[in-house]
């Protein structure tokens, strides 16, 4: 009996080592996440074997994991920019990114887990002021935002090309002028609107004016023509034919035959 106390105390303790030991041993990955090893005592960081995936791990308590996130991010930046002609522009933008997860262990040694600070925000400043510096005030008010953002999204890529960080997006959010110059640019597009108004009404009244020539013209070609046909011998016989018909009718008339000018018979009636 005075023996059992003594054999239990060595069981206990080594029961709470090796529970000290799992639980320093065991690492839980979350949803979305991978985690990179870092063997102490066997080379460092783990490069050439994938990272290690969502769930659980059992690990040397003398190793280390450090623990990403490997889906889609968003990074917002606000900028300012200098346009073509020096004037200062803010550039509002949203990148969405995300490691590249089989490149995990090589960015994490290579870049560490800073590597946004590091790496993704450098790159987009730098290729916003590029992009930007190309462009006139004018044009990044009105067309050329789009333009832009897609150029942006290039030179982004192509600076974080092999830095084991993929670039889904580049969004421009707002690119906003100074208020002069702001300012200054809506009057012009305001006048050139006008212009292009006022134009539009000097084309129209000249295509009316063109219309109503073309159909004077017409009708003074016919008169001639008409005029040219018209013999006494015609109207003689338009005469006759007219004043068959009228006898014919049943409206109250007088018709006096060959009074008119050129012989042509005279009506008088109720009308």
């Amino acid at each position: 009996m005075d023996k059992l106390p003594k054999i239990g105390i060595p069981v206990i303790i080594l029961l709470i080592a090796i529970i000290i030991l799992i639980s320093k041993s065991a690492i839980t990955i979350g949803s979305g996440e991978a985690g990179v090893l870092y063997k102490t005592f066997g080379g460092g960081v783990v490069t050439d074997q994938p990272p290690l995936s969502e769930g659980f791990h059992l690990v040397a308590p003398w190793n280390k994991v450090y623990v990403y996130e490997v889906r889609q991010q968003e990074l917002s930046e606000t900028m300012q920019v200098l346009s073509s002609n020096g004037l200062g522009i803010k550039l509002d933008a949203t990148a969405w990114y995300q490691p590249e997860y089989e490149s995990l262990g090589k960015l994490h040694q290579e870049k560490g887990e800073n590597y946004v600070e590091r790496i993704i925000k450098p790159a987009i400043r730098s290729a916003s002021r590029s992009v930007v510096g190309r462009y006139t005030p004018e044009q990044l008010y009105s067309s050329k935002r789009d333009a832009i953002q897609e150029e942006i999204q290039i030179e982004t890529d192509n600076i974080l090309a092999n830095q084991y960080v993929k670039l889904n997006e580049i969004l421009v959010r707002d690119v906003e002028l100074p208020s002069t110059i702001k300012d200054a640019i809506e009057r012009k597009l305001k006048q050139e609107q006008e212009s292009l108004e006022y134009e539009f009404r000097l084309v129209t009244a000249q295509k009316e004016a063109e219309r109503q020539r073309i159909e004077a013209k017409g009708k003074a070609d016919a008169n001639t023509i008409l005029s040219a046909s018209l013999t006494d011998k015609i109207l003689q016989d338009k005469g006759i034919e007219a004043t068959n018909k009228l006898a014919e009718s049943a409206n109250s008339k007088i018709v006096v035959i060959g009074s008119g000018e050129n012989g042509l018979p005279i009506i008088l009636g109720n009308q």
